[in-house]
């Protein structure tokens, strides 16, 4: 599907509200809120739209701490480590990586205990390096970032 600069008003309003009503982006880039969500069905029917989600204010949930964590395995074999992380609900994002490492998790843990647990079992599959962050400074999306040039 070849993206027009209607699309990508489209989508850069949906980044910023994913809830915004159709009607109300048709009145932003003069469409019809029927045409808005025409183009919005086509951009999920061709899978540049693949899911809508929520930003959450983790720090109120009491998930205090987020621990960057690259795996170095101990063997070639890895499924029984993918499987272990789709299993463990303090690993919210895992990603296979080049360099030094095999994996890269980003983990978030209500306290130090709860981390210290779940790295105790990590050590089963690899050693680890571990950073934890200290402040957010930015959360965003890569495409919002392309989309206000």
């Amino acid at each position: 599907m070849k993206l027009d600069q209607t699309d990508f008003q489209i989508l850069q309003l949906l980044l910023d509200n994913a809830r915004i009503p159709w009607k109300d982006i048709g009145e932003q880039i003069h469409m019809t809120g029927q045409a808005v969500g025409n183009r919005i069905k086509k951009l999920e029917d061709s899978g540049i739209i693949s899911a809508y989600s929520l930003i959450i204010d983790e720090l109120k949930l009491g998930l205090a701490f987020t621990a960057f964590v690259i795996i170095q395995m101990k063997t070639a074999n890895h499924d029984a480590f993918i499987r272990f992380i789709s299993d463990q609900n303090e690993v919210v994002e895992a990603h296979r990586i080049s360099g030094a490492g095999c994996f890269h998790l980003t983990v978030k843990v209500t306290s130090q205990e709860q981390l210290t647990y779940f790295l105790g079992k990590l050590l089963e599959y690899g050693n680890y390096s571990l950073n934890l962050s200290i402040q957010k400074l930015k959360q965003s999306s890569t495409l919002a970032a392309a989309l206000k040039d």
